[in-house]
Formats: structure tokens, sequence, C-alpha cells
């Protein structure tokens, strides 16, 4: 068993319409799926990823009208990365972020990649990363009728940055447990402890968790603009079995496999209390679309169908803007 890389980020929003601008006419992002949360239907989750949704291009967002603001914090999933073909690339986002007066840091480099820190307009942290010289998991094909040109366009999940108060209860977890390997470190310019980096399956950019470690922050408090959980790619419902009676050995409380019909999942929180889940690669978001039509319509699973009516009655139009 070795997991393939990062599945998908789900993170929190306050207004679904203001989140579907951002990350479709700005970011350039397609979305894939417009559904609802589950376990609340009443609130919408949105699906934004490449041409049609691979797995590991995901960046998933729950509308939680009442959200408040977040105070960033330990025992958090602190950033998320968002991959770009190559070095040019994050000049051409660089000059669009600065079009639309959004907040980023400029260019930099991280652990031999160039990258380009930004928030979005709730303050979600983000960060474009190159490609350039990836030898690791491959990229998705971002949205041939995207408003980015296709050649600097998103492909995918870079890797996610988890802050900790103690490493050590984590690396065992993704290391011990989930197979991850230790692939380096670099210097945190926010702390006094180098960034720890793992991988897992064929690694790069698309299966990367960094570590930061600051024990005196407090623990964050979640509102809009944070991070709900992080997936990790599963290759089929036959070994997400295989790993949930491993999790269940390790006595790591869990939620049970657990049928989204798009993909299959377990969720965990490690030590640290940061949630966790393992997701399969498919069936995949064309299961009840077309992949021409993703996105267009209200997508629900078959047992929510039958409340269709009570469902989009409580919900507001996103493409109004």
């Amino acid at each position: 068993m070795e997991l393939k890389g990062i599945h998908h980020v789900s993170a929190i929003t306050a207004t679904a319409k203001d989140n579907y601008y951002f990350y479709t006419n700005i970011l350039g992002m397609r979305l894939v799926k417009k559904t609802v949360n589950q376990d609340d239907p009443s609130m919408y989750h949105l699906f934004y990823a490449d041409e049609i949704g691979r797995a590991g291009t995901d960046l998933t967002f729950f509308e939680i009208t009442n959200a408040g603001h977040t105070y960033a914090g330990n025992n958090s999933i602190s950033c998320t990365s968002l991959r770009v073909p190559c070095d040019e690339a994050l000049s051409y986002w660089e000059e669009r972020l600065d079009e639309y007066d959004v907040v980023h840091d400029g260019i930099g480099e991280t652990f031999g990649r160039k990258v380009l820190p930004f928030q979005d307009h709730e303050g979600q942290r983000l960060v474009f990363v190159s490609d350039e010289n990836n030898k690791g998991v491959a990229a998705g094909v971002p949205w041939s009728k995207s408003p980015v040109p296709k050649d600097y366009g998103i492909t995918g999940l870079g890797p996610v940055r988890l802050t900790v108060p103690e490493l050590a209860p984590t690396e065992r977890i993704l290391t011990e447990v989930l197979g991850f390997r230790h692939a380096g470190f670099y210097p945190n310019p926010e702390g006094e402890t180098d960034m720890q980096v793992f991988e897992t399956g064929a690694g790069g950019t698309g299966a990367e968790v960094h570590m930061e470690v600051l024990p005196v922050l407090q623990k964050e408090r979640p509102g809009r603009g944070s991070v709900h959980h992080v997936a990790f790619r599963v290759a089929d419902y036959q070994e997400l079995e295989k790993w949930h009676e491993r999790i269940t050995e390790e006595k790591l409380p869990n939620s049970g496999l657990v049928d989204r019909y798009y993909f299959q999942s377990l969720y965990f929180r490690e030590p640290n209390g940061i949630l966790f889940e393992l997701a399969t690669d498919g069936p995949g978001f064309n299961t009840d679309e077309k992949n021409e039509r993703l996105g267009e319509t209200l997508a629900l699973p078959p047992f929510l169908e039958q409340k269709r009516n009570e469902i989009e009655a409580n919900l507001q139009s996103v493409e109004d803007k």
C-alpha cells in the first residue's frame, strides 16, 4: 500500500458567489462539481480543478455563511499550493494578481522551486509553485475554456503546509502509519526550526507535506479563509479497506468507510488535531455529468436526490456576479 499523493484540499468560504468569481474568473480554475455538503445539505460544496477534475487537482470549498475571521495558528493546515507549469508562469501570475489587486508576496524560492505566495479575498493562504523541474507525480491539464492561457494555467495541487506545536507526533503518523518518506528540509523564516518535507508515491510537487513547528503559537481559530482538511490519494476501494484496517489498528478514531459517490473516503485526526482524509481516485466527477457539462447544474448524490427541491430552495446562485 502506498498513497499516491495529494487528492484534494477542502477549505471554508463565507460566500459561495464571491468564491466562485475568484477561483474561476481570476484564477481560471474550472468548477467541475457544484454540489452540497453531504453531511449538511444546506451548504454548498464547490469543487475547482483541472479540465475534468482529476484526483490531485481539486481545491474544494464549503460555504458556511456565518463563518467568522480566521485567527491563524497551530494545529492547522496553514497553506495550500497550486501547481503551474513553469517559472515563466509565475511572472504571468504576478502581473495578473496585481491587475486584480490580489495580495501577494512576490516571487521567491522554496525547497529549490520558484513560488509566489498570495491570499484570496478571504485571506485563504495560497502559493503558486512552479513545476519547472518537477519529476514526480504528473500534473493535470488546465481547462481549455479558462480565461487564463493554458501554458500558464493551474495544473493541480502542490505541497500542503502543516503548522504544529510539536513535530514528532505528526511525523510518526506520516512516516510509520501512512508511509511517507522524509525528503529534506529548508529554512523557515518564521521560526527557529527548519521546515521538514515528507513525500509519498512518486514524490514531487503533487505528493508533499511540509511541516512547520511553531511551539509559541496558539491553536488556530478557523473561519472563512481556513482549511478544513487535506485528502491523500488511494488507488481504489479495496486498498482503502486495508487502510481502514491499519488506521483502526493504530487506535486512531476514524469515520469508517464513507461513500462520497464521486470517491470513497476515510477520515481521521492525527495527534496534533489536523483532519486527514484518504480518498480513492475514482469513480470521478463524470459519474453523473458528462465531462463537457461538469459543474453547470447542481449535482446531488442519489441519496439526496429526493430532497432536491428543498435543497435548491435554500441555495443562492453562485454564477451571478
